[in-house]
């Protein structure tokens, strides 16, 4: 399904128009107040919809620590020349000071990328969550049935595309592996036009092995009916009300939130080697603790 077209409208003037519309109704109120309505939750969740169900739920559980984000897309970048089990002891050796939930997506540097790069994106998503989560998830359902109805959701070598007429959940064939989606939501949401031919491309082959359980990767996913994400097999439960105090049972040996590992013998510290992608990350000093109501 990977795309090979040309468009009159480049690629980045289409995402800056898709952001505009996505964000306009967002940044007009203070987050914490807003109610979007369904249309704007739809155009909030386009970018990630289609991420496969283990991802997906990762991103969302992390967006709610989105003031962590920035700190943590350095260090995957300043690392991504690690990968499986060197990956995993960097992870564990540099002690990251942020939440079980962010540290699941180190192993994405892609995506924590883009969610730095669009801050006000990634804190509408996190408060939404935090806020809306019924909403939220309601949304990526509507989202995925759209790109299912025009065919560019289907079954493909990276993923299960299972769609019983009321849920649609999209799963790694193997659950060790995961490949993040690249797509245009302007063109995968809309109704294919004639003689064109867009879809679905996909990045790297992330392998998500065992080690990465003691870091917060166990089990993560959905149970959509119940509108619940599950992280390390149970659901999930930081809202607006609980935000400050919220601790996820993690049964990893490693997945502490940050107020609950005190006990751990060190602080951050950098044990290997910097290899930032993006100049402005050749430098990263040690992360400053954060606030954990945010």
């Amino acid at each position: 399904m990977n795309t090979q077209i040309k468009l009159a409208v480049s690629r980045t003037t289409r995402r800056i128009l898709w952001a505009v519309v996505a964000t306009a109704a967002m940044l007009s109120l203070p987050v914490q107040a807003q109610v979007m309505s369904a249309g704007q939750l739809d155009n909030l969740v386009s970018r990630i919809a289609l991420y496969p169900d283990p991802l997906l739920a990762q991103v969302l559980t992390a967006s709610t620590y989105y003031d962590q984000i920035p700190d943590a897309a350095a260090w995957a970048d300043q690392h991504s020349y690690l990968q499986g089990d060197d990956l995993a002891r960097a992870i564990e050796a540099d002690n990251v000071p942020w939440d079980p939930s962010v540290q699941a997506l180190l192993p994405f540097p892609s995506v924590l990328d883009g969610m730095e790069r669009d801050m006000n994106w990634t804190q509408a998503l996190g408060e939404a969550v935090l806020n809306s989560r019924d909403a939220i998830m309601d949304a990526i359902q509507r989202m995925r049935q759209r790109a299912y109805d025009y065919g560019y959701l289907r079954d493909c070598p990276q993923y299960r595309v299972l769609a019983d007429g009321t849920m649609i959940e999209i799963v790694p064939i193997n659950p060790g592996v995961i490949f993040v989606p690249v797509y245009d939501p302007y063109w995968i949401y809309a109704r294919p036009r004639p003689g064109f031919m867009v879809g679905l491309s996909f990045g790297a082959r992330i392998t998500i092995g065992a080690s990465f359980s003691a870091i917060g990767w166990r089990a993560p996913g959905f149970n959509w009916r119940a509108h619940a994400v599950i992280i390390d097999n149970h659901p999930w439960e930081r809202g607006a009300a609980n935000r400050a105090t919220y601790a996820h049972t993690y049964r990893a040996p490693l997945a502490r939130p940050p107020a609950a590992a005190a006990a751990r013998p060190s602080q951050y510290h950098e044990t290997h080697t910097v290899q930032p992608n993006r100049s402005d990350r050749a430098a990263r000093p040690a992360p400053a603790k954060r606030d954990e109501r945010k």
